[in-house]
């Protein structure tokens, strides 16, 4: 059966993702991964934007316009229409995404581990601080992998994001957070790819050298999207279509 693995780098702009992101480059010289870049929606801030990649509506259609709006995501998301059609659905992710997904308040004895089907993310392991490690983040969506098979798994790291907040794009750690998560897909990317799955990778918005994100500069508005296999399948060509590229990918009507 068709599965997919949304990789969600947070923060990762287009233009350190070319400098910084060796292993994702050699895929594409080998001709084993294609890779665009997109326009993220306005206005750029994580929580509208997670809820237009698994939406695909824009912020000003979902109605979720700034990180404060704890509501569930009011759009069908791609995890609700995966699990409407009987798929296995997981989630190593920022709490945020717990919350547009499942349940709102986030309530970490009740839900930092979930294992319930019935939910629209049926196994998610999610955490609330942007100092945890992205080598456990990629190791807890690895545990679920093995654990439950899911159809469709999310990977959101948020250490490229909280470089970018507290050194700004422009320093070395904001890169070498980048790198830090280049050489995680290069320890998993392949394992994935033998086991069956399509793999996305991209991000929600980028980062400028002030350490913010909320302006319409190419910093911040351009990202990165890497898509593997499916040549008969077009690359996005707006953000908007990540969610539509899931559902073709999962079989989904």
């Amino acid at each position: 059966m068709a599965s997919c693995v949304l990789v969600l780098l947070d923060g990762l702009n287009a233009t350190t993702a070319r400098l910084c992101m060796g292993f994702m480059v050699a895929l594409e010289q080998a001709g084993k991964i294609r890779h665009t870049e997109l326009h993220c929606e306005m206005p750029p801030l994580s929580r509208p934007l997670y809820a237009t990649l698994f939406s695909g509506k824009t912020p000003a259609e979902h109605g979720i316009l700034h990180n404060e709006d704890t509501r569930l995501c009011p759009s069908p998301t791609i995890f609700s229409r995966a699990r409407d059609a009987g798929l296995v659905t997981a989630a190593a992710a920022w709490y945020w995404v717990s919350e547009l997904c499942n349940a709102t308040p986030f309530i970490p004895a009740r839900d930092r581990l979930t294992h319930s089907p019935s939910l629209p993310i049926g196994h998610g392991l999610f955490y609330s601080s942007d100092t945890y490690p992205d080598t456990e983040l990629f190791r807890d969506a690895e545990s679920l992998r093995y654990s439950h098979a899911p159809h469709l798994l999310l990977v959101h790291s948020m250490g490229i994001d909280t470089a970018g907040h507290r050194h700004g794009s422009d320093s070395r750690a904001y890169r070498d957070a980048a790198r830090e998560a280049d050489g995680l897909l290069a320890r998993t990317l392949p394992a994935w790819i033998a086991a069956g799955y399509t793999v996305i990778v991209t991000a929600d918005h980028g980062m400028n050298a002030d350490g913010s994100h909320n302006d319409i500069t190419d910093n911040v508005r351009l990202v990165p999207l890497w898509l593997t296999g499916h040549e008969e399948v077009h690359l996005p060509t707006a953000q908007t279509q990540i969610a539509g590229l899931v559902d073709r990918l999962l079989n989904l009507d």
